[in-house]
């Protein structure tokens, strides 16, 4: 197969969408944005043997290359619109081609994400997505709005998607039913457009969880010129992690470990039932874990009240 057979036959979706002007097909594409909405732009890049092993099954993959960036869309409290996709593949096999891009496309009509562009070339596996959302003008969820006083909440669960990985990496054996469950979460993230979208009205700050909570709810702590004191033990995880590893490795996996693409915010205290309650009409389970301060940095403790001493805060590419 050549390259632009591979284009035209397993790439190119048209979709009636109004605001595509012009898609797949020229130099570059053309949409013309709701009127009094803004425009979110994120991407991400996912590279063979760094961010995903070289035998996952193509359907793993291609939910993964996608589910990153919406949820990049929906910390922002935006709705995912399009995307651009570009690959570096070793050959055009289409038996692979087939399943990539079968659950890609599920994936995007699930969030009704239209493909607009993006480029293929040969190589090692390499796969960058570019994805754009939109949401009312003025009113993004973004990391230099945290106030003093806010709760912290997080979505779903950390720390699998790390546990699933130190197994594939020999340091930790889990029990065969807990690393099945682990492996579904790292392989197959929950990208939390609804919560987003639901805590728009009364969140204050959000960001996306892929790098390890610490770190990323950092990139809040700084960006607003605040602190946070967090409880490791509130933070929601597998119970089962807690039977089978030291609790010192637990807290490194939820708060360090990285890859779990849930939602981390902020809001105040008094809108305690609004996030219940958006938190019941998205269908996503959300934990209070801490609070916003005036310290300037991160403080995290036990049970107890002891504090935590961290080896690392989060992934680093370069470290």
């Amino acid at each position: 197969m050549k390259e632009f057979d591979f284009i035209r036959q397993y790439l190119y979706h048209q979709k009636n969408d109004n605001n595509i002007l012009l898609g797949i097909g020229d130099d570059a594409a053309i949409i013309r944005p709701k009127p009094n909405h803004d425009l979110c732009f994120s991407s991400d890049m996912l590279i063979n043997n760094r961010h995903f092993f070289a035998n996952v099954a193509p359907s793993d993959l291609a939910h993964k290359v996608l589910a990153v960036n919406i949820s990049d869309m929906a910390a922002m409290g935006a709705t995912p619109r399009w995307v651009l996709l570009s690959v570096a593949l070793p050959e055009l096999e289409e038996t692979w081609l087939t399943a990539f891009c079968d659950h890609f496309f599920a994936l995007a009509k699930q969030f009704d994400i239209t493909l607009i562009g993006g480029d293929t070339t040969k190589g090692d596996f390499a796969f960058n997505v570019t994805i754009i959302g939109e949401l009312p003008e003025g009113k993004a969820l973004r990391r230099d709005a945290a106030q003093t006083g806010d709760d912290i909440w997080v979505s779903g669960k950390v720390g699998l998607a790390a546990a699933a990985l130190n197994h594939h990496w020999g340091k930790v054996a889990l029990p065969p039913k807990i690393f099945d469950t682990c492996e579904q979460s790292r392989l197959r993230p929950t990208p939390r457009v609804a919560l987003g979208q639901a805590i728009l009205p009364f969140a204050h700050a959000a960001q996306d969880i892929s790098d390890g909570l610490a770190q990323d709810l950092g990139h809040i702590l700084k960006a607003s010129e605040v602190g946070a004191d967090i409880f490791a033990d509130s933070l929601p995880t597998l119970p089962a992690l807690y039977d089978v590893l030291e609790k010192t490795l637990v807290y490194d996996y939820t708060l360090a470990g990285g890859d779990d693409y849930e939602l981390v915010f902020t809001a105040p205290e008094a809108c305690r039932n609004d996030i219940l309650n958006a938190a019941q009409i998205s269908h996503t389970p959300v934990t209070h874990i801490g609070k916003i301060t005036q310290s300037g940095h991160l403080n995290i403790f036990d049970a107890n009240g002891e504090p935590i001493q961290l080896n690392s805060l989060g992934f680093d590419h370069f470290g």
